[in-house]
């Protein structure tokens, strides 16, 4: 990897945005590790769950201006193949199987919320800026807008996709994009404090869980919804893990699948 740096360690994946230089503003480059990056950890047993994190002063500008002097030259067919290569690339990172948290660590803008909105969790240092500031440029923020809307709200979108202003962390929690924020100096500690919370759970229960939430939010409840949780919920009791877990919990023991 050229664009990223990882780590893994106690079962936690920390994948970097390592593009100080022009705030880890991403390109089709950046795109494709991303996207190979999250399906391999998808696969690796012993990582529980995945931070994304951002090196230098922002934690992703959106788009690199050089891709972008690029794809003003792009055909349709070329935009709509850029355009489905981050589609995919924000899907992954929502889609994949082991909680996320996003680290924030400084400023998000345009397509960078798509990756904090894609994340499960995000905890924001007090002093980062948010912004969707695609309008400014007559354009849309279209591939990374069902993640964010998921994340704020519509009501919320309405203003701040339109608006293209900056807002302060202090709002972004307000509205529910992040869910803690603070100050510098505790960012890493609240990170590894949620880490640590996730690595003590049962890692198929979890899996399970957000596949659950993308499958209920947002659906009327439904005979049918009811019947695909009750069936959820008779899946997990019968699996191994289930029944391991009950049975520590009965036996007062601590369930096989906690780290040494």
């Amino acid at each position: 990897m050229h664009h990223l740096l990882l780590v893994v360690n106690d079962a936690i994946a920390t994948v970097t945005l390592n593009r100080p230089d022009v705030r880890n503003a991403f390109n089709d480059e950046v795109i494709a590790e991303l996207t190979a990056v999250f399906m391999a950890l998808a696969e690796r047993p012993e990582v529980r769950c995945i931070v994304l994190a951002g090196n230098g002063p922002a934690f992703c500008a959106g788009a690199d201006l050089n891709w972008m002097k690029r794809m003003a030259a792009y055909t349709h067919e070329e935009n709509l193949a850029d355009a489905q290569a981050l589609a995919r690339m924000l899907r992954v990172v929502y889609s994949c199987p082991k909680p996320t948290i996003a680290r924030v660590q400084g400023d998000v803008y345009a397509g960078g919320t798509g990756l904090v909105a894609a994340c499960d969790m995000a905890v924001s240092v007090d002093t980062a800026q948010y912004c969707l500031s695609e309008v400014r440029l007559g354009l849309v923020p279209a591939t990374i807008s069902p993640y964010v809307i998921r994340a704020m709200g519509a009501r919320a979108a309405h203003r701040y996709f339109l608006t293209a202003e900056r807002f302060s962390a202090a709002e972004a929690l307000r509205i529910g994009f992040v869910h803690e924020v603070v100050e510098a100096d505790q960012l890493d500690a609240k990170v590894h404090e949620l880490a640590q919370l996730l690595v003590q759970n049962g890692p198929m229960a979890m899996k399970a869980c957000k596949q659950l939430v993308h499958d209920v939010a947002g659906h009327d409840i439904t005979s049918g919804l009811i019947e695909r949780t009750a069936q959820v919920i008779a899946d997990i009791r019968v699996s191994d893990e289930g029944r391991e877990g009950v049975q520590s919990f009965l036996g007062k023991r601590k369930p096989n699948w906690l780290l040494p």
